[in-house]
């Protein structure tokens, strides 16, 4: 037989470390080509010129210049408008 009282199990004790997102280079600044400009979940930021975007939705510089943000709408699929920021490089 054991020799020690059961402990009873823990819940909710499990922690995974954050995913470092968001803009990484902000407008005016100086970016070289491939260097990560915004890391997003989603389409939250829509790659204009100068840029391109990876498969997990991290926007990067296609070519060397400055960062750019735009206002912009962008309709849906079910045509509602929808405020996105555009990211282009110049």
């Amino acid at each position: 037989m054991s020799h020690v009282k059961a402990g009873g199990t823990s819940k909710n004790v499990h922690d995974s470390p954050g995913q470092r997102l968001g803009v990484k280079r902000f407008g005016g600044q100086k970016v070289s080509k491939g260097e990560v400009i915004v890391r997003q979940v989603g389409m939250t930021k829509l790659s204009g010129k100068g840029t391109y975007l990876s498969r997990n939705f991290t926007i990067h510089a296609a070519k060397d210049g400055i960062v750019t943000f735009k206002k912009r709408v962008k309709k849906s699929f079910t045509g509602k408008s929808l405020p996105r920021t555009e990211v282009t490089v110049e």
